[in-house]
């Protein structure tokens, strides 16, 4: 099952939820590649590693001058292992755009690793272009961090319109399950959001919520996961919940997003 994991706001939970899903995963026993899409590199640092002395990362991987395989690092998690960037990976979209089929580079590099994982996870840098593209294109299912703070439906509504071309013009089974995070209960504003949101999106929102906390900058800080940094904490259950209901829906998804598709990709590009 791959999962991008995507919202063009910042600050909103994607990498926390990489982190943080991949390691409940892991706890279930599931083998899991995390792949780091954002030139600030947020989930490499997550991890413990250095950005600025890494060789190779995902940006060779969109030359074709790497193979995920070649670049590819154990995290500090048994199960978890990471395809990490730098801020190389900037000049990614001067570089694809214009390539044929640009918007499958992603879905073609991931072809030849998808059966040595249970679960991938696309953390999305926060922009709508050529590396979130990419990710959607590729995955089954693409997870939504809302905050539960004013504006998150406007952002939303945003993302919506890049989903819903992907759907036309190249993965037309492309999941969408809403993730609020943030959600603070005690606050009549934060109240407020958490139920609109839970309103406008429907069945698309996801029963397991997230609550600010400052464990999870804590956890980044010490380059682990929730789940080994505050293992009985709240936010490391919440995550656990998730990686359940998740489950719930991978079980009706076919695990080939190659043969669940109207057409074959990359005879057109999304541009």
């Amino acid at each position: 099952m791959i999962y991008a994991v995507a919202n063009q706001k910042g600050g909103v939970g994607k990498t926390t939820t990489v982190v943080s899903l991949g390691a409940a995963f892991a706890e279930q026993g599931q083998r899991v590649l995390v792949i780091d899409l954002d030139p600030q590199a947020g989930l490499t640092i997550s991890y413990g590693f250095d950005p600025d002395q890494l060789n190779k990362t995902v940006y060779q991987v969109f030359l074709e001058e790497e193979s995920l395989v070649t670049v590819t690092l154990q995290t500090k998690v048994p199960q978890v292992k990471l395809v990490p960037a730098n801020l190389d990976l900037a000049g990614a979209e001067a570089e694809l755009i214009g390539e044929i089929g640009w918007d499958r580079t992603l879905t073609d590099a991931l072809t030849g690793v998808a059966t040595s994982y249970d679960a991938i996870l696309l953390d999305c840098p926060p922009t709508l272009g050529v590396l979130t593209t990419n990710a959607l294109v590729a995955a089954h299912m693409v997870i939504v961090p809302l905050q539960c703070e004013y504006l998150a439906l406007r952002a939303l509504k945003q993302l919506q319109k890049i989903i819903g071309k992907v759907r036309r013009k190249a993965n037309a089974q492309l999941e969408v399950r809403i993730l609020r995070t943030l959600y603070d209960s005690r606050t009549t504003h934060g109240r407020e959001v958490f139920e609109e949101i839970a309103q406008a999106g429907g069945e698309q929102v996801l029963h397991t919520f997230i609550r600010r906390t400052v464990k999870f900058a804590d956890a980044a800080a010490g380059g682990e996961p929730i789940l080994q940094h505050a293992t009985d904490s709240e936010a490391a259950h919440a995550y656990r919940k998730l990686a359940q209901e998740l489950q719930a829906y991978g079980a009706k998804t076919p695990s080939n997003p190659r043969t669940r598709r109207g057409r074959v990709l990359g005879t057109d590009s999304l541009a």
